[in-house]
């Protein structure tokens, strides 16, 4: 059997196929990167596992994540969100996807891409980290800290240090795989 990073847990399925395909993969497609700005924001105060589970709603609610589209959305669909019980039905977390798709697409205008941008913080590459335990992990850092304030200079909202460290973790800015995980080296080798 693999080993893995302790949070996962082997008889659940859906995060283990997350841990094992998607989290830590150094990620550069618009799209998904504010597909997982919607997300990490849903899931402030609830457990991962429970956003996941609900991963092809929030698709269906926002507009494949198009920040387009999204950045559009009027009261009406903030109150139709509001009413869907498949997703997070936190009007100020929806409110938040909207603000922050306008926000994005603001850094998209001033930097050509949000990659360009965000990953601009981690010189381009991913933070090798070489934790042994899951309680090594921070839950914030210094640098999350500081691309949660330029976030919110920017007009993003419900992002502070710990989603966007969240962020950084799933996006494969920093690899927060531990090193007795089997996805530890493979994702180091992606930088």
């Amino acid at each position: 059997m693999r080993r893995r990073c302790h949070w996962v847990r082997e008889s659940d399925a859906l995060m283990r196929t997350y841990h094992d395909e998607e989290w830590g993969v150094p990620l550069h497609n618009d799209r998904k990167l504010f597909e997982l700005l919607v997300l990490e924001s849903a899931q402030a105060g609830l457990s991962w596992r429970t956003i996941l589970a609900r991963r092809e709603a929030y698709r269906r609610a926002f507009s494949d994540f198009d920040p387009e589209v999204v950045a559009r959305f009027t009261d009406a669909d903030v109150e139709r969100l509001v009413g869907d019980a498949s997703i997070i039905r936190n009007r100020q977390k929806i409110r938040a996807a909207v603000a922050n798709a306008r926000a994005f697409l603001g850094i998209v205008d001033l930097h050509g891409s949000f990659d360009a941008w965000i990953w601009s913080f981690v010189d381009g590459r991913p933070l090798q980290n070489r934790w042994w335990t899951d309680e090594e992990l921070p839950a914030s850092t210094p640098l999350s800290a500081s691309i949660a304030r330029e976030m919110k200079t920017a007009g993003f909202s419900f992002l502070g240090p710990t989603t966007v460290y969240a962020h950084m973790q799933a996006t494969g800015m920093v690899n927060d795989h531990v090193v007795g995980c089997f996805r530890h080296a493979e994702v180091a080798a992606m930088a």
